[in-house]
Formats: C-alpha cells, structure tokens, sequence
C-alpha cells in the first residue's frame, strides 16, 4: 500500500492507495492539522485510524507526503521511520514530475500547489487552472506546455469570516452556507450572503482575468474543503474534485518510482 499525506495549515488530508497496474484508494481521512504533535502522538494516530479501517502498518510499502508547515517535518520523518519503519518521499522542487515549474524561484511554490497541478493534467489535461479551497484560496495556471506559471493566493474563506467576527465587534461568528437572497433581512444573512457571493465572484473574476492574460480558455478544476459549497454556484469552475490533492501524490511517487528503475 502507498500512505499518501497532505499537510495543510489547517487540515492534514490522508489517503491509502492500494499498489499494482490498477492503484485504487482504500480509505481517506481529513483531520485537524495540529502543530504540536510529536512523532509518537503521530504514531498512535495512524495505528487508530488504520485499526479503525481494518488496514494493517505492515502493509504499507511507501510513504509520499506534501507538507507546508516546515515545523513538522521532523515529526513526520520520525514517526514514518518508526512506527513504519521506512523514509518518507517529501514533494519538493527537485523531486521529478509530469510538469514542469516555470518560475524564476521554483523552491517558494507551495508544496500542495506542486501536488495540484500534477493531478490537474494527469487527470485532466492542460491548459489548466486549479483552484483550492483551503486554509488559504489559491489559483494555479498551467500551459499547454504542461509548464507551471503561477497564479494568485488570496484569504481563505474561513480566515475572512473569522476576520471579520474579530475585527468589527457587533458582528457575529456565522455559520458559511449559502442564503435563500442576496439581500439578507438580517445581520446573519447579511454575512452569509456577502461572504458566500463575494466569495463565488471573486473566484470567477479571478479565473476570468487569467483566462484573458494568458490568452487562452481552459478547463477549471476546484479541490479542497469548501468546494461543494462554491464550486456549484460558480460559473467558471466546470469539474471539482475533492481527491485532488491525494490523486497528484499517487501521480508523483508512481513517477519517481518508475524513473529510479
């Protein structure tokens, strides 16, 4: 089996692929990222969560982890060293992959960013915008060339409701959810709606202004947390995919894994 994990900011997404000419994956989990753990905390973690599964640690053979919160490597290394007695393949610029980064400082791409466009046009061809809902909101371009160009991050759209509760103290915390109206008859609506359809326009205006600089009209794919709370009442976004992310980590060890033989 192939242990597939993604560390976000705010949620640490994981996934159990089974290996052979037809990789399906087993099971997955999305918990709470959570900085402080050490790598025993990490160990009795996954032996819960594989227990839970009916899966056994002994039964996975490589481990592929795309991490942007540089505090937890260590843990992370540790824990697969020793509760799966094996080293993990960190995502990184020098790893080798399917696209290639076009940028002058390859090394700032987030690592999850990498993970995404790899998925996008193994899966889905290019030219391509992926746009990931996460901790933060981020927009990635890539060519026909399968070249990664770059593209936009902007507050994700649990940061801006908390930002909003903490910054303007008659405001209430509000459940995100869609409104029946844009033009709410009370506080609650209000915030729902002007979070909810700010959201939705801000990401077809943004996929829109990069349609029209790289001159060209391509598939937009979403993945991540709030997807089918947005992606539905997008008008740009034509396919979301919540595996996304877990599906390019696949893609990267089944590339490098062939490559080294």
């Amino acid at each position: 089996m192939l242990l597939a994990i993604d560390v976000g900011n705010t949620n640490m997404v994981i996934g159990v692929y089974s290996q052979g000419d037809k990789p399906r994956l087993l099971q997955h989990w999305r918990m709470e990222t959570k900085k402080e753990r050490t790598s025993d905390e990490f160990g009795i973690f996954f032996k819960e969560l594989f227990q839970f599964a009916g899966l056994n640690l002994d039964g996975v053979e490589a481990i592929i982890i795309s991490n942007v919160v540089p505090q937890l490597e260590f843990n992370l290394v540790r824990m697969c060293e020793r509760y799966f007695k094996l080293k993990p393949l960190f995502v990184g610029p020098r790893l080798k992959m399917p696209i290639k980064i076009g940028l002058k400082h390859p090394g700032e791409v987030g690592a999850d960013r990498i993970v995404n466009g790899v998925a996008g046009v193994m899966k889905y061809g290019s030219p391509l915008i992926v746009v990931d809902f996460g901790t933060a909101t981020t927009f990635d371009f890539i060519n026909k060339a399968k070249v990664y160009k770059g593209g936009c991050i902007c507050p994700g759209i649990a940061i801006s409701n908390d930002a909003l509760f903490q910054h303007a103290s008659k405001l209430p915390r509000v459940e995100i959810r869609k409104p029946k109206h844009i033009i709410g008859s009370n506080t609650v609506e209000s915030i729902q709606a002007g979070i909810f359809y700010g959201y939705v326009g801000m990401v077809d205006e943004i996929v829109r202004r990069i349609q029209r600089e790289a001159k060209v009209k391509c598939k937009v794919v979403a993945t991540g947390g709030f997807i089918g709370l947005i992606s539905k009442a997008s008008q740009t976004i034509s396919s979301f995919d919540p595996y996304l992310t877990l599906e390019g980590l696949r893609h990267l060890y089944e590339f490098n894994r062939k490559r080294k033989k």
